[in-house]
């Protein structure tokens, strides 16, 4: 059996690496899915949230096989940002709504929702993992693995929060609105064509989606509520 790797320094730096990628990019995807199912009753938001973490392993495992041909497709992570901004600004204007409405179709709508904020988010985290893996597989379904208990903790943790501090809201909004503002950056064709010499911008456009998330979607709640 090959132990060679007890002694590769790559290894443990692709390890320890993997480790705080998935605590800050799972940390994301948990933020969502809790903002996501606080709003059910117990039940139906453990199952939203088993359900959710599940379909974003599953999707992760999935993308990490084709990893290096998503690379390829212009724009797929700007078109992802964009999606996850629609999806930041939707939980924010779903917080106020009536919670009197069918448990089934609310329970529906909040796994829709995270099933498809689970395919956007997961390209960053599974672009970040298959870069500081190098290629070994062990270190890829270690990162798989982890991402698990973040996810169901984390968004356990958070739907709780968002009960009691509600808030709290318009921080999940803001996180969501930044992840999907460097899901744009990030992608190759705008680093490539768009924001050649501009690496500022790399932090700045983030930030801005941020505030424009809260912002618009504050303001889009009022207006409508008038």
């Amino acid at each position: 059996m090959d132990m060679s790797w007890v002694t590769d320094p790559a290894f443990w730096f692709g390890f320890f690496n993997i480790i705080i990628i998935d605590i800050i990019l799972s940390g994301d995807n948990a933020v969502m899915i809790g903002m996501a199912a606080h709003r059910l009753p117990e039940k139906q938001r453990k199952k939203a949230i088993v359900l959710g973490a599940g379909a974003a392993v599953l999707l992760r495992a999935t993308l990490t096989a084709i990893a290096a041909y998503l690379l390829n497709i212009p724009l797929l992570m700007t078109v992802g940002g964009i999606l996850l901004l629609g999806i930041a600004v939707r939980l924010l204007l779903d917080n106020d709504k009536e919670t009197n409405v069918d448990i089934g179709d609310s329970l529906k709508s909040a796994i829709k929702t995270i099933i498809v904020a689970d395919v956007v988010m997961s390209l960053d985290n599974v672009l970040a993992v298959a870069g500081a893996s190098h290629g070994n597989v062990f270190l890829v379904l270690f990162g798989l693995a982890l991402s698990i208990p973040i996810i169901m903790w984390g968004s356990n943790l958070i739907a709780r929060l968002l009960d009691r501090l509600p808030w709290l809201v318009y921080v999940g909004a803001a996180i969501l609105g930044f992840t999907g503002g460097q899901l744009i950056v990030e992608d190759p064709f705008i680093q490539n064509q768009v924001l050649i010499g501009m690496d500022v911008l790399n932090y700045v456009i983030p930030l801005v989606m941020a505030v424009m998330v809260v912002v618009g979607g504050y303001a889009w709640k009022h207006k409508t509520a008038a």
